[in-house]
């Protein structure tokens, strides 16, 4: 499994909205891409200073399926005009892992 891994920042005054655009329009969309090897993605939220950070974590099954959601220079940014307009700077390239390890479904009684 590959996990690609993104940071973006708003503005306080942004974070919501950029949130609910992730939410109710990009996150809808790219699984309405429906890709083969795409597994879902997880958003991460944190204050910072003045801004906002937000971390995304999108999981592949493979490097050819993180190609046929970003194409074939796979570590850049794919950062719609929408979010671009909220956010006040970004990664431009993702960072991409094996994933080697996942504990998280085997912590006995399911805490």
């Amino acid at each position: 499994m590959i996990l690609r891994i993104w940071h973006g920042w708003t503005a306080q005054a942004n974070a919501d909205r950029y949130e609910n655009l992730l939410r109710e329009e990009i996150f809808v969309g790219i699984a309405g891409r429906k890709i083969q090897g795409y597994n879902g993605v997880k958003l991460l939220r944190r204050q910072v200073v003045s801004e906002v950070e937000f971390i995304t974590i999108m999981s592949f099954d493979s490097l050819d399926s993180v190609r046929d959601f970003a194409g074939p220079d796979y570590e850049t940014a794919v950062v719609p005009p929408k979010a671009r307009a909220l956010l006040t700077h970004f990664d431009d390239r993702s960072q991409h892992y094996e994933l080697r390890v996942d504990h998280s479904s085997a912590v006995p009684g399911g805490q």
